[in-house]
């Protein structure tokens, strides 16, 4: 994100010229710094949306008039010219003013503004020949006259939010300015930090005039900006007591279907469950609610509820399912030989999924109760696969469950099981008798298409099965190539040839080569060196086409009544400009949720552009607030390249707001799905814990990802240092 940077000589001049004045000279700010630079040097007007080259009167001479409640007549304005002798006068009027004296004029020492005057003056400020004190008095004024430029704009926002939206004006007032040296100036003296008082600009500001100065402290002290953002934190997602930031797990029908998971995230050290309204039901929503409340009353552990808005995402649609078979594989090296069985677990249908520090490889429920009952470990199941192959299980492990008991078994070769597959043991003593039990409730194969570089994929709005060859289809792609769907209107109606799209999170790439009202012709730039699999449900980004649609879907609408009944906190998908959070404020209203947490999702460019202003819409609400980063989405849409930026530049907006960030996507992923993490995702997680929350996505080894992260965010809690033994210098002397 780039802001607008203005010279620090420019800006010391006027402070030192103008002594109190300068709060009403320098309010050359913009409430959109992401246009054009600010270079305040130039004497650059600013309107409400954007900066106005001013009317030059003579050679050197500019006047500056600033509009600040947005119509023609201006509120209040400010205006500097030059006078025949070259003097710079400052006049300051209001349109509401009755007194004589209506205008007010101060005559400040000579200023050149001609091209060399301006290099010169640059050159001894930033020269060393500046006063640091000037220096820093300047930027201090700077953002206070920022904040007045913003007055109108900040009266709106809620009380609640008022000191933090104040302080989101300076820091963003302290981000236009071009101050490396003078943060160089002020580390060499050991005084102050520019890179660390975002949440307290103003505060940070005036305590080091005042230490230069040698004065009291001043009264808006950092600590109580401190305690600000901590209070804001506490609101939305819970107060943290041994560690610094919050833990979100995100579950799906396994909290339903395993009777012991949510007991079993509360106890490892989730403190915030996410519930993703694009998946599910309200039944499986409501089921899962009802097991987060009573589990955390029983272990006394608060967990919030979080439910994330579908918004207007775009997908692949379902496809045709696959048979119902489960391949067991086992793993072997190169040469065939085994390496690990397959663990496989044996339960009755109904009994729910295994116990949570169990991770089998496969599930299979069998119906035959009898059949169980005689299960012992050390007995071997035998079947017929479904290739008519010899196969056996061997029980190596017995476990209570919660409808009885379940088995852990090892099979050593690959087998695919089907619905209806018996599995039979032979009863000891009795050769000839053998009890049987039939494996039931195999789900269905995932159905996907491998996409390689240079493949032709067809993406058709009609969700049939069968797909009839179009006029656009049949003259560029051939009828076995590759087909999806996307029910998404919006899809269709935005893309042109020539622009990218990207699936699955940016895992496959491809260029649009032709356009139909119902179908999309893409060509294949970017896979997997043997392919890559696109299944349904995956996610579709066009980052450089014009997409236009609304913030709220009518499905997000319709469960927004459900998330204001059942949750806490409502994350708003999609957002990209301030209508969006208008348009939420609106439907909050209308349903009287004043204490719904909301989480603004950044997931676009857009949504990074404009989220100073987002955030001030959103603090017109009296609503707890955060912010989400979601890396995937935004990876896509702005480039992996710039994900580090990005996120920085999020986390210091958010700090300089008082706003709660929630640090997403990918975070331990490697842990979560295979159970052993890589050295970058750890380092990711360090560097995460300055959020207030992380969040972990589901897989097989949740349960040690979130044991993991609770013990590295409560290290880094504590600042535990590495033993480094003190340098002792070898002895010389024979």
């Amino acid at each position: 994100m780039m802001f607008g940077v203005a010279s620090l000589s420019s800006v010391t001049n006027h402070a030192s010229n103008y002594g109190p004045y300068t709060a009403e000279a320098l309010v050359l700010a913009s409430s959109n710094l992401h246009e054009k630079p600010l270079h305040l040097s130039c004497g650059l007007l600013v309107s409400k949306d954007k900066f106005i080259q001013p009317p030059r009167r003579r050679k050197g001479s500019y006047i500056v008039s600033a509009t600040r409640n947005g119509n023609d007549e201006p509120e209040s304005s400010v205006g500097a010219y030059a006078a025949d002798d070259q003097s710079l006068i400052i006049s300051e009027s209001s349109r509401n003013s009755t007194e004589n004296d209506s205008e007010k004029e101060i005559i400040a020492s000579s200023v050149d503004l001609d091209d060399n005057h301006l290099q010169h003056a640059q050159n001894q400020i930033l020269g060393n020949q500046g006063n640091l004190l000037d220096k820093l008095k300047a930027v201090h004024m700077h953002a206070l006259a920022m904040e007045q430029w913003n007055a109108s704009r900040l009266k709106l926002c809620h009380g609640r939010h008022a000191v933090s939206a104040a302080n989101l004006i300076h820091y963003l007032a302290l981000k236009s300015l071009d101050v490396d040296q003078l943060k160089d100036e002020l580390s060499s003296v050991g005084l102050l930090n520019l890179e660390t008082i975002n949440p307290y600009v103003i505060a940070g500001l005036s305590t080091g005039i005042q230490l230069l100065e040698n004065l009291k402290s001043n009264q808006l002290t950092a600590s109580m900006m401190r305690k600000r953002v901590n209070s804001n934190r506490d609101l939305l997602i819970g107060p943290v007591e041994d560690k610094r930031s919050h833990i979100m797990v995100t579950v799906g029908e396994e909290a339903i279907t395993n009777e012991t998971f949510i007991n079993d995230i509360l106890k490892a050290g989730t403190t915030v469950v996410r519930i993703n309204c694009a998946h599910g039901d309200p039944s499986v929503w409501s089921e899962t609610i009802r097991k987060v409340k009573i589990n955390s009353q029983m272990l006394e552990k608060p967990c919030r509820i979080l439910m994330d808005l579908a918004g207007p995402k775009l997908r692949t649609g379902r496809m045709k399912s696959g048979p119902c078979v489960i391949k067991i594989s086992p793993k072997k090296n190169a040469s065939g030989n085994l390496i690990n069985a397959a663990q496989v677990w044996v339960a009755q249908k109904g009994a729910g999924s295994p116990p949570a520090h169990v991770s089998p490889d496969v599930v299979l429920y069998v119906d035959g109760q009898q059949f169980l009952e005689k299960l012992q470990v050390g007995d071997t199941l035998r079947f017929r696969d479904a290739r008519g192959k010899q196969r056996s299980l061997k029980i190596s492990n017995k476990f209570p469950v919660f409808s009885g008991v379940g088995f852990m078994a090892d099979c050593t070769n690959t087998a695919y099981v089907e619905n209806g597959t018996k599995l039979y043991i032979k009863l000891k003593g009795n050769k000839k008798r053998s009890l049987f039990g039939s494996v039931v409730d195999v789900p269905p194969t995932e159905t996907f298409v491998r996409l390689r570089v240079g493949d032709l994929l067809v993406i058709s709005r009609d969700s049939s099965e069968d797909f009839e060859q179009t006029k656009l289809t049949s003259s560029m792609v051939g009828s076995g190539s590759p087909r999806v769907t996307c029910s998404s209107g919006y899809l269709f109606d935005s893309v042109k040839p020539g622009e990218p799209i990207a699936f699955d999170d940016g895992k496959i790439w491809g260029v649009i080569k032709g356009t139909s009202i119902s179908e999309i012709v893409v060509s294949i730039t970017r896979a997997g060196p043997r392919g890559t699999k696109l299944g349904p449900e995956k996610s579709i980004n066009i980052p450089e086409s014009k997409i236009q649609y609304e913030g709220l879907t009518s499905k997000d609408i319709i469960d927004l009544d459900f998330v204001g009944a059942h949750a806490d906190i409502v994350g708003i998908s999609f957002v990209r400009d301030v209508d969006d959070v208008i348009l939420v404020g609106q439907e909050l209203k209308k349903r009287k949720l004043d204490r719904l947490g909301i989480v603004l999702k950044i997931e676009t460019k857009d949504g990074l552009k404009n989220l100073p202003l987002l955030l001030l819409e959103a603090m017109k609400l009296s609503n707890p607030l955060g912010v989400m980063i979601a890396r995937g989405d935004l990876a896509v849409e702005c480039g992996w390249e710039m994900m580090g930026d990005i996120q920085e530049e999020i986390l210091s907006i958010c700090s300089a707001a008082h706003v709660p960030v929630i640090w997403a996507t990918q975070v331990l992923e490697s842990l979560v799905k295979t159970g052993v993490p890589t050295r970058a995702e750890i380092t990711d997680v360090a560097c995460g814990a300055r959020a207030s929350c992380i969040m972990l996505n589901k897989g097989k080894h949740i349960l040690e990802a979130i044991a993991t992260l609770d013990t590295i965010l409560k290290g880094s809690c504590a600042k535990v240092k590495p033993d480094v033994r003190p340098l002792v210098l070898p002895n010389l002397i024979s």
